[in-house]
C-alpha cells in the first residue's frame, strides 16, 4: 500500500471513529419497556462499514477506539461498560466483516450480518447473566427472569436494525467515498462495483419494518 492510500485509509478510519462516537453520543433509542436503559444507538453500522471496507481487524480497531473514548466522556459504567460495549460490537461486526471479505457479495454481507445478530444475542445473554449482578447489584435470579423478555429481544432488534440500515446505506456510502477520493480500489471487479439489487433493498426494508413493528408491539402502541 503506497503512502497516499495509507494516508487515505487512516483518514477514513479516523472519520469513521468520529462518526461512530457522534452516533452513540446523540442517538439513543430505548426499545424494551422493561429495561429502558437498554438503548439502541447506530454506531455499529458505522463500525461495520469500516469492517466491510478494510476487513475485520479494522473493525476491531475502530470499535476499541470508540469504546475507550465513550468510557472517558459520556459513559458512567466504567471498565465493565467498556468490556460490554466492545463485546457487543465485535460479536456483530466481526462475523459480518469476515464473511463479506470471504464471499464478497450482498448475499455474503447479509449472511454475515444475520450470523452476527445470532452471535451478538448469544454473547450478550451469557455476559449479562455473568456480569449484570456484579455491576448493577441485581440478584442473578432476577437477571435470569429478564433474559427472554428483555435481553434476547433487545439484541435481536439491535442486530436486525443494524442489518437493515447497513444494507440500505453501505453501497451509496462507498460510492460517495470513492467519488471523494478517500476510498480507492486498484482493479474493482463487477462483484465489488455492482450496486445492491432491488431484492436486497426490499429485504432491508422488510427487516426494518419487522423490527419497528416489534418495538411498537412491545411498547403497547399497537
Amino acid at each position: 500500500m503506497n503512502t497516499t492510500k495509507q494516508t487515505n485509509k487512516l483518514t477514513l478510519m479516523a472519520m469513521l471513529c468520529a462518526l461512530a462516537f457522534v452516533a452513540v453520543a446523540t442517538i439513543r433509542i430505548p426499545l424494551i419497556p422493561a429495561l429502558p436503559f437498554l438503548e439502541y444507538e447506530p454506531k455499529d453500522i458505522i463500525i461495520l462499514t469500516g469492517g466491510f471496507i478494510f476487513g475485520p481487524m479494522s473493525a476491531v480497531l475502530i470499535s476499541v477506539i470508540v469504546s475507550f473514548i465513550e468510557m472517558f466522556t459520556i459513559s458512567s459504567t466504567g471498565i465493565i461498560g467498556l468490556i460490554m460495549n466492545i463485546l457487543s460490537t465485535l460479536a456483530f461486526v466481526c462475523p459480518a466483516a469476515f464473511l463479506y471479505k470471504k464471499y464478497h457479495s450482498t448475499g455474503g454481507a447479509l449472511i454475515g450480518m444475520l450470523s452476527g445478530t445470532v452471535l451478538l444475542t448469544l454473547i450478550m445473554v451469557l455476559w449479562n447473566y455473568l456480569i449484570t449482578p456484579i455491576y448493577m447489584g441485581y440478584p442473578r435470579d432476577a437477571v435470569v427472569q429478564l433474559l427472554l423478555p428483555a435481553i434476547v429481544p433487545f439484541n435481536l432488534l439491535k442486530g436486525g436494525i443494524n442489518t437493515g440500515l447497513t444494507l440500505l446505506i453501505y453501497k451509496p456510502l462507498v460510492t460517495t467515498l470513492r467519488k471523494s477520493g478517500l476510498l480507492t480500489f486498484d482493479s474493482p471487479s463487477p462483484r465489488t462495483s455492482r450496486k445492491f439489487s432491488p431484492g436486497m433493498t426490499l429485504t432491508a426494508a422488510i427487516i426494518l419494518i419487522t423490527c419497528i413493528m416489534f418495538v411498537l408491539v412491545l411498547r403497547g402502541i399497537i
